[in-house]
C-alpha cells in the first residue's frame, strides 16, 4: 500500500513587529528619512511570503532554524574587544592599518584611525556616527543604489531592522594608501543585523577587510546582513570578506558591488563558519570598461550547508566579469552553488567568465553546482563551468611512501586544489589564514 506523505510545513518568520521598526528608530533619534525608509522596507517584509519554492530558494531547507531562539536581538551587554580573538583583530593585509573597527554585539567596542587618512577626507566610522556627521553621504546610497529593500524578505528585514555597521567614503581623485579593518563578531546568541557601506568617489582607491566570527554556543543564532560596495569611475577597490560564524549561526546575506566606468572591483570572498550560509554575492557592472573579479574559498564539514548565489549583471557594453569559486565538502556537509551571468539587450563586447570548481572528500557529502547564462547581446564572449572531482589513491599513496602521514598527505594535496583560487588573493596573510582553515577543517 503507498503512503502518501505530505510537505512539512512552510517556513515560519520570525516574530517582529512594525513596533520594533519604531522603537529602534526612536532610540537612536533617527532622521525621518530613515525612520521613512525603515517603514516603507517593513512593509515590503510583511507582503513578502517567506522564501520557499522560488528558484533561487527550493534547493535551501532552512525550516529548521529555532527561530524563538535566534530571533532575539542580540544585545551588548558589557561587550568589549577582549572578547575577539586575537587571530580576528590581527591585520591580514600588512602591519599597518589604516583604521580598524571592532563590533561586539552588534556595539562598536573599538575604533581607530590613521591621521594622514582623515586628512585627506577619507571617513571610516561606525554607520550610526556616519549619519550624524556625513548625513548627505549615507542618504544618498544607504539601500538605493546596490542591495535594496526590495531584493527579496530578507533584505526587507534587513533594511527595517539594521541596528550596527561601518561606513566607508574615499573621496574623489584619493588614494587611501592603508588598509582599513572591520571586525563583527558575536559573543551571546540571538540575531545580528549588521551593514557595510563602502563608497568610493570617481579615480579613488581603498583596500578593506571585513571578518564575521562568533563564539561557540548551543542556541541557534541568525545574522541578516547586507554589503554594499559602490566604486565610482576609474576607481579601484580590492575587497576581503572572511566569515566565520559558530556552528549554530544561520546567515542570510545581501551582497553586491556596483562597479562604473572604467573601474576596478577585486572582491575576495571565504566562507567557513555557520550551520547554514545563504548568501547572494552580486555584481553589477554599470559603466563602459568596469572590471570585476570575484574570488570565493567555500570548505563544508560536519552538519554544514552552504547555499552561495552569484550573478553577474552587464549592464553597460564594454564590461568584463571574473569569477573563479573552489570549495570542498567532507563528512556529510553539502553546498550548493547557483550562478548567473547577465547582460542587458545591447550591451555588447562584454566578456563574462564563470567557473565553481568542487572537491568532495567524503561519500556522504553533495556538493551541487548550476552556472547559467543569460545574454541578450549578439556580440558578447562569455563562458561558465562547474567541476567535481574527488581525492585519488594514488598521489597520496606516493606522498606516504615518502614518509608523510595520510592527513599530511591529504592536506596537501587539497591545498594544492585550492592554489589556483589562493593565487588570485592579493594579500599574503589572506592566503595564510585560508591555508590554516583547511588545515583545521582537515587535521584539526
Amino acid at each position: 500500500m503507498a503512503v502518501i506523505r505530505r510537505r512539512s510545513a512552510l517556513p515560519q518568520a520570525p516574530r517582529y513587529s512594525s513596533a520594533d521598526v519604531q522603537n529602534l528608530s526612536d532610540a537612536h533619534d533617527e532622521p525621518a528619512w530613515l525612520r521613512a525608509r525603515r517603514m516603507e522596507a517593513w512593509e515590503i517584509y510583511q507582503r513578502t511570503p517567506m522564501p520557499y519554492l522560488e528558484e533561487e530558494w527550493r534547493r535551501t531547507d532552512y525550516r529548521h532554524i529555532r527561530w524563538a531562539e535566534a530571533e532575539r536581538i542580540i544585545q551588548p551587554n558589557g561587550a568589549t574587544s577582549a572578547l575577539v580573538p586575537a587571530k580576528n583583530l590581527a591585520p591580514l593585509t600588512g602591519d599597518a592599518q589604516g583604521g580598524l573597527l571592532v563590533f561586539v554585539n552588534g556595539k562598536l567596542v573599538r575604533s581607530e584611525f590613521a591621521d594622514s587618512l582623515a586628512a585627506q577626507g577619507v571617513v571610516f566610522t561606525d554607520l550610526r556616527t556616519a549619519l550624524r556627521d556625513h548625513e548627505a553621504l549615507v542618504k544618498e546610497r544607504l539601500m538605493t543604489q546596490a542591495v535594496r529593500a526590495s531584493d527579496g524578505k530578507f533584505a526587507a528585514l534587513h533594511a527595517a531592522l539594521w541596528n550596527y555597521g561601518a561606513f566607508v567614503y574615499v573621496p574623489r581623485n584619493t588614494i587611501a594608501d592603508l588598509p582599513l579593518h572591520v571586525v563583527c563578531y558575536n559573543s551571546a546568541a540571538g540575531t545580528a543585523m549588521g551593514h557595510v557601506l563602502v563608497v568610493l568617489e570617481d579615480n579613488a582607491q581603498a583596500t578593506m577587510q571585513v571578518e564575521y566570527a562568533s563564539a561557540e554556543d548551543s542556541e541557534h543564532s541568525a545574522y541578516i546582513g547586507a554589503t554594499e560596495l559602490i566604486v565610482g569611475a576609474g576607481g579601484n577597490l580590492r575587497y576581503v570578506s572572511l566569515q566565520d560564524w559558530n556552528r549554530e549561526t544561520f546567515e542570510f546575506s545581501h551582497q553586491r558591488g556596483v562597479v562604473g566606468r572604467d573601474a576596478q572591483l577585486d572582491w575576495v570572498n571565504g566562507v567557513m563558519g555557520s550551520r547554514l550560509t545563504k548568501a547572494f554575492i552580486e555584481v553589477d557592472a554599470v559603466g563602459a570598461g568596469a572590471n570585476a573579479r570575484v574570488s570565493g574559498f567555500f570548505f563544508a564539514d560536519s552538519g554544514q550547508f552552504f547555499d552561495l548565489d552569484t550573478q553577474q549583471n552587464h549592464n553597460a557594453p564594454l564590461t568584463n566579469t571574473d569569477l573563479l569559486f573552489k570549495g570542498a565538502a567532507r563528512d556529510d556537509a553539502r553546498t550548493l552553488w547557483q550562478g548567473m551571468i547577465k547582460s542587458l539587450p545591447q550591451m555588447q563586447r562584454i566578456d563574462g567568465y564563470q567557473v565553481c570548481r568542487n572537491l568532495l572528500l567524503s561519500d556522504e557529502a553533495r556538493m551541487d553546482s548550476i552556472p547559467g547564462l543569460e545574454i541578450e547581446a549578439d556580440d558578447v564572449a562569455c563562458s561558465h563551468a562547474a567541476t567535481f572531482g574527488t581525492l585519488e589513491e594514488e598521489p597520496i599513496y606516493y606522498l606516504m611512501s615518502r614518509g608523510i602521514t595520510r592527513p599530511q598527505a591529504q592536506l596537501m594535496i587539497i591545498e594544492g586544489f585550492f592554489d589556483e583560487l589562493l593565487q588570485r588573493v592579493p594579500f599574503e596573510r589572506v592566503r595564510q589564514r585560508l591555508m590554516d582553515e583547511i588545515e583545521a577543517k582537515i587535521i584539526g
